[in-house]
């Protein structure tokens, strides 16, 4: 407890050591926003600060000196709380210092105490310009850090930064700047495991170009709350979050880009709806996962990529951590996805819960799955499933169609249910090997779904993911050089202004990247049984647990023993029945046990 002043008082305590709350206001922190993000108490009442999201955030007062806290503010992790009481009517505003500033911009928010009137504070946004004024600024030749080339800029400039290694975060709230480096490989901003981004982008219209980022404690590049946004020819390895991230953003484009060694995604697009977006042309290795788009969706393509070496490929899914779920309308097309079954990547949270798979739609709907080569997965080629949260989010209107799926560990396209609805899943490859084996595609939608092993499966890994320890992202491979943006020192300035609208013709022309050929044929010639108890999994495809026919069995199992108890027989015959029934019961026995054993199988993380 903390006193300062005769009327103002505050104490803060963690989940673990904390007061009674009991009818405390709560603010839950999501990622990346205070939901509410104004609450109003009475003077003395609490305010609980609930981090409901998967990363850390914290609450950072915009005036010490009215609302104090003693020496830096805590990070509160995700599950963890702070509750707050204050006895002063008044606003006391606050923020993020992760994902947003003191002048309201990003994650931030304010508690009135008692009845004292607030409009609301809204920052002060300069509009972004589609023009560029022509002018450079030069790093370090003009201005020692790209911080201060930043400030000093106005909307249009170009910040133009010479090779090497730039130790500072890049806070960014000037609209429509161009900041790229000369040489992306030479290039560096780090942070030196101490700092939370690379570059915190808070205004529209920024594009970043042809730069590397490494060793922030969270995300490398990080647009939130902004619209228009770029990022090319960019590299992000070792951040110990999301590489390249865009958040309740909208009007944007990655490309041509890499990620590796992030403990969550490599790329990342989450909270938006309609997001107008396109992700082409980039690589996503050695991460938890490649790609993942939390209830992001609506003009949304995923296209021409590499997603490889990762615990999990391409990732769209519902959750209750951000706002606007469910999960829908994503186009992921023309990607080469294989060998995403890594052990030795980073993981953290929720993430390692799509291990082994090479797309995973998670409670998602209407989503797009064609033409892409996927191969080597330990799980599935693709699995459409439902996701449980706080709420229960089913996979619905799914369709899946045209791709070359080879060398899945248990089956190259499956269904889970309960609850999938409405899912397509076209004709694939000749030899794709289907979950279960009655799943076909008629009238739209498809046969044969809701196949409850995924489910189980995804229970028994959440189970073992309660004490679960992943590799350090510190110590992942450090990427080797990657190809430089053309011409850097004379390319005239593009803002991030009509990104989606200067894109959106070429998203029906999605090619397959280069090194598709080799990669697909090396699979078919290997032919080689990949991941836990193959062979135990593909005799249970055939096999499918679902929950009619799991119904449909024990209603008859149950009738049958029920005619055997009446004895309306003769003594023969009831002998008959029960030795059809014990039989009956040892065929239900073990097709359930062959469930559970490779439920428990896939449920490796």
């Amino acid at each position: 407890m903390v006193r300062r002043g005769a009327a103002l008082l505050l104490g803060l305590v963690t989940a673990c050591a904390g007061p009674d709350t009991q009818g405390a206001t709560q603010v839950k922190m999501l990622d990346n926003v205070y939901n509410a993000p104004v609450v109003r108490i009475p003077a003395g009442a609490g305010v609980i600060f609930q981090n409901a999201g998967r990363t850390p955030h914290n609450v950072v007062p915009v005036d010490p000196a009215r609302w104090p806290v003693e020496g830096a503010a805590p990070t509160i992790e995700p599950g963890d709380k702070q509750v707050v009481t204050l006895d002063e009517p008044g606003v006391y505003e606050f923020y993020c210092s992760f994902h947003g500033t003191a002048g309201g911009l990003g994650m931030a928010g304010a508690v009135v105490v008692g009845d004292v009137e607030y409009a609301g504070k809204t920052a002060k946004r300069l509009e972004a310009v589609a023009d560029p004024t022509g002018t450079v600024r030069r790093v370090p030749q003009q201005h020692a850090t790209i911080q201060g080339a930043v400030d000093a800029a106005v909307p249009g400039d170009l910040i133009l930064v010479d090779s090497g290694t730039y130790r500072e975060e890049v806070t960014v709230t000037t609209p429509s700047l161009v900041i790229r480096g000369v040489d992306r490989n030479a290039t560096i901003v780090d942070g030196e495991f101490v700092r939370p981004n690379g570059f915190n982008v808070l205004a529209d219209g920024v594009a970043i170009e042809n730069l590397t980022v490494r060793h922030a404690t969270l995300n490398g590049f990080f647009w939130t709350g902004v619209t228009g946004y770029r990022g090319s020819w960019l590299t992000a390895y070792n951040n110990g979050d999301y590489g390249v991230y865009a958040f309740d953003s909208r009007d944007g484009l990655f490309e041509d880009s890499y990620a590796s060694g992030s403990p969550d995604a490599g790329f990342y697009i989450g909270q938006c709806f309609p997001c107008d977006a396109v992700v082409r042309r980039v690589t996503a290795e050695h991460n938890a996962v490649g790609y993942s788009g939390t209830n992001a969706g609506g003009a949304l393509y995923v296209l021409s990529s590499t997603w490889r070496y990762n615990r999990a490929g391409v990732v769209p899914n519902s959750l209750d951590t951000e706002l606007y779920p469910p999960q829908r309308a994503t186009t992921i097309r023309g990607n080469l996805i294989h060998d995403n079954h890594s052990r030795t990547a980073g993981g953290r949270g929720l993430t390692p819960l799509a291990w082994g798979n090479g797309v995973v739609i998670g409670g998602g709907r209407e989503n797009i799955v064609e033409d892409n080569a996927i191969a080597n997965h330990a799980g599935h080629g693709v699995i459409i499933a439902p996701l449980m949260d706080q709420n229960f989010w089913p996979a619905r209107d799914n369709i899946v169609r045209r791709n070359l799926v080879l060398n899945s560990g248990r089956a190259d396209v499956s269904i889970g249910g309960p609850g999938s609805a409405g899912n397509c899943a076209g004709k694939q490859n000749n030899r794709v090997v289907f979950a279960p084996r009655t799943l076909g595609c008629r009238d739209g939608t498809s046969l044969g779904q809701n196949e409850l092993v995924p489910a189980l499966s995804l229970a028994f890994r959440m189970w073992r993911l309660r004490d679960a320890t992943y590799p350090d992202f510190k110590g992942q491979p450090v990427p080797p050089p990657q190809v430089s943006m053309p011409g850097a020192l004379t390319a005239p300035a593009r803002p991030a202004v009509g990104v989606f609208a200067s894109v959106r013709g070429s998203v029906g022309n999605a090619p397959l990247p280069p090194q598709t050929d080799s990669v697909m044929q090396a699979a078919n010639n290997a032919r080689a049984l990949i991941g836990p108890a193959p062979r135990l999994a593909r005799v249970q495809a055939w096999l499918p647990v679902t929950p009619m026919l799991l119904l449909v069995v024990l209603l008859l199992l149950t009738g049958t023993r029920v005619q055997i108890a009446r004895r309306q027989h003769r003594a023969e015959e009831v002998a008959d029945r029960v030795l059809v029934w014990r039989l009956a019961m040892v065929a239900f026995t073990l097709w359930i046990s062959l469930a559970v054993v490779v439920a428990i199988a896939f449920s490796a993380t």
